[in-house]
Parts: C-alpha cells; sequence; structure tokens
C-alpha cells in the first residue's frame, strides 16, 4: 500500500498538476496577456499535443530504458518545464513550454499506470483499489494546486505577470514529488517481468480488437478537458469569489482521492467496456449541471461528481488492458489508451474556447463537452472481453 501511495504522486505531478492547474490561472493569464478562450483554450490543446507526442514514444522508451527511470525522468523533467513558464510571457514560447510540460507528463502518466498494474498483479484481490489509488494520486495535485495558486496570485498581485509566481511554486512541488518517486521507481526496478510461458505464442495489443474502447476514450479526452480548462473560468464569469472557487476546486480533488474505493469493485469485475461507459455518462452529466444552472449547490454537486469519476475512466481503461492482455503487452496497450486520450484532448480545449468566444459563451461549451461524453459512452458499451492468451 505505501507503494501505490508514493507512486501515485506520479499521477498528481504528471495530471494534478501539470496539467489541470493551469485552469485555475487562466483567468488570470488571460486578462494579463490579453487572451481570446479560444486562445487559452489552446494552451492546454499544446500540453495535450506534447502528451500525445510522448505517448507516442513511450514504448521505446520503455524498452530503452524502462519505466522506473521513465517515472524518475519524466517528473524530473515535467518540474523543470513547469518553472520555466513563470520566466516568459510570449504565447508562442507559452505554447512551447505547455508542450514540453505534456510530452514530459506523458513519460512519467504511463510509466506510472504500467508500474500500478504491475503492484496489482502482485496483489490480485486489491488490484482495482490499487489502481484507483495511483489514479486517485492526481487529487493531491489538484487539492495542493487549490491552496497554492490562489495564495501566489493574491502574494504577487502588486507584480508585473504575477501569475508567474504561481509557475514557480507548481515548478517546485513537482521538484519535491519527483524526488518523493525515486523511492517506488527503486524498490520496483528490481522487480522481474514474468516472460511468456514456453511453447505458447506471446500475445501483443492490437488496435482494432480494442476499437470501442479506445474510441470511447478519445471522446473522453475530447469532453472532460473542456470543463478542466474552463470551470474555473466559468465561475469567476458568474461572479463566484476566490474562497468559493478554491472550495469548489479543493473539493472536486478531495473526490478524485476518495474515488479509488468508490470504483474498485466496478474495475476488478467486469472485463469489458462496462465500467468505461458507466463512468462517461455520469461524467457527461456532471459536466452539464454548471451550463444549465448558476445555483451554487448544484455547482458543488457538479463538482463532487466530477472528481469522483473522472480519473476513474482512466483506471477503467488500464484495468481493461490489464484483464483482456498477457503482463507483457501492458505497456503497449496503455500506451495506445494513453494517444487516442492526448489526441482527444488536443480537440477538447480549443474547441470549447472557439464555442465559448460565440453566442451561448462557455456554457455552451461545456454542452458540448457533456455530449462528446455521452457519445463516447454508447461507444465504450459496445467494446467486448478478449479472450486472454499467453
Amino acid at each position: 500500500m505505501a507503494l501505490a501511495l508514493a507512486l501515485a504522486l506520479g499521477a498528481a505531478v504528471s495530471l494534478g498538476i501539470t496539467r489541470f492547474a493551469y485552469g485555475l490561472l487562466l483567468p488570470s493569464m488571460r486578462a494579463d496577456l490579453g487572451w481570446s478562450y479560444a486562445m487559452a483554450g489552446a494552451m492546454n490543446t499544446a500540453n495535450a499535443a506534447g502528451y500525445f507526442l510522448g505517448a507516442l514514444a513511450c514504448p521505446w522508451l520503455m524498452r530503452r530504458f524502462g519505466p522506473s527511470l521513465l517515472l524518475v525522468a519524466g517528473s524530473l523533467l515535467a518540474s523543470v518545464f513547469m518553472v520555466g513558464s513563470g520566466f516568459v510571457t510570449q504565447t508562442e514560447a507559452l505554447l512551447v513550454q505547455r508542450l514540453l510540460a505534456g510530452m514530459a507528463s506523458a513519460w512519467v502518466f504511463v510509466a506510472g499506470g504500467l508500474l500500478a498494474a504491475r503492484l496489482g498483479a502482485r496483489d490480485p484481490l486489491r488490484s482495482g483499489l490499487l489502481l484507483g489509488i495511483y489514479y486517485g494520486g492526481a487529487g493531491v495535485g489538484i487539492v495542493l494546486s487549490s491552496l497554492l495558486v490562489p495564495v501566489s496570485l493574491e502574494a504577487a498581485q502588486a507584480a508585473l505577470h504575477g501569475w508567474r509566481w504561481a509557475w514557480w511554486g507548481l515548478g517546485a512541488l513537482c521538484l519535491l514529488f519527483s524526488l518523493v518517486l525515486v523511492w517506488p521507481a527503486r524498490v520496483m526496478a528490481a522487480w522481474a517481468v514474468p516472460a511468456p510461458i514456453a511453447g505458447h505464442v506471446a500475445q501483443i495489443f492490437r488496435w482494432r480488437p480494442f476499437g470501442f474502447g479506445l474510441a470511447g476514450y478519445s471522446l473522453f479526452g475530447v469532453g472532460y478537458i473542456g470543463y478542466m480548462t474552463f470551470v474555473v473560468a466559468l465561475l469567476r464569469s458568474q461572479g463566484r469569489t476566490a474562497t468559493e472557487i478554491t472550495v469548489f476546486y479543493a473539493l472536486l480533488g478531495v473526490a478524485v482521492m476518495a474515488s479509488s474505493r468508490i470504483w474498485a469493485r466496478l474495475l476488478d469485475r467486469f472485463h469489458d467496456g462496462r465500467p468505461l461507459a458507466l463512468l462517461n455518462a455520469l461524467l457527461g452529466l456532471a459536466t452539464l449541471l454548471p451550463a444549465l444552472t448558476h445555483a451554487w449547490g448544484w455547482v458543488m454537486l457538479s463538482g463532487l461528481l466530477f472528481g469522483g469519476v473522472f480519473l476513474s475512466v482512466v483506471a477503467s481503461t488500464t484495468a481493461l488492458v490489464r484483464h483482456n492482455l498477457p503482463q507483457s503487452a501492458w505497456g503497449q496497450g496503455i500506451s495506445a489508451f494513453t494517444m487516442v486520450f492526448a489526441a482527444g484532448q488536443i480537440v477538447g480545449p480549443t474547441v470549447v474556447g472557439w464555442i465559448a468566444d460565440g453566442a451561448g459563451g462557455l456554457e455552451r461549451g461545456l454542452v458540448y463537452s457533456a455530449c462528446a461524453l455521452w457519445v463516447g459512452a454508447a461507444l465504450a458499451l459496445r467494446q467486448r472481453r478478449l479472450p486472454l492468451t499467453t
């Protein structure tokens, strides 16, 4: 369990901080730099593009260096790129920084996911819980970002481009987590990976049998990222105070951490696309709520439901790979799902931002996100269990 908790800091770096903390900074950066919503969304599109490139390289990098080294190296590089975002103000330079941070975070996320799956294989009765703990680690990054960013912005409000201080603080937090990750990476590097059984043909990952799951997951990437990129900007436009936004975002992060126990049995029980379909459908409902009402109770419910579901969608795809492929093919499978996830995230922020710049604003953008999630749920429902061979 201690290894799983330490390993979860990889998800905190790769998603909770490197990806999602930008949503807290978006309103301040947009006001200071004069961005449209489409330009603000393009920052997370650049991050997702880097994530896609990083995921493409992951299979080769893991074969060459191993997942443990890739986990630590990627986390250290993500820390450097986060700090670097505080030293530039030109839009083009910030886009490059977000792209590089996305690339490094993909290495962390894929390598950490593979190690979490291996950890679950050593404890089959708790494999769903251990996967959930890893992905729920993103909630730690979300909660800490929700506390760090407002304090940094408040302290530096008189400084030129005061948002830079928040980037430096986030980068320092990533560096601290990177140092902690050295321990689980070192311990798990010594574990042998089971070889295929003699006389049997080793199974490799093939895209076609996982087609519906991959399609549903790509639309998850399209839909969820619009919410995480723009929900804070939406709350600000609705007149919410800084304290209310901090509480909202922190509770969302707490729900992420709690989700590992909520959905563990679902991930263990079903070996097909039903978990992905159910979680996508619930996420679509959570995304739609703040687009339909400004009532604070419903908005808070949206954040709690979203936080309690969205990282379990990611865990469900790792579970799908683990249930349907031998351990020797897990790295390929997780990398493939990460690639379509990243491809969806490339589309989502810019399209939602473009919609938000028109009539209907951010609310209409979230309706688009919810629809993408529901279509993804319908596709995932058609994903069937595969016959497992070794």
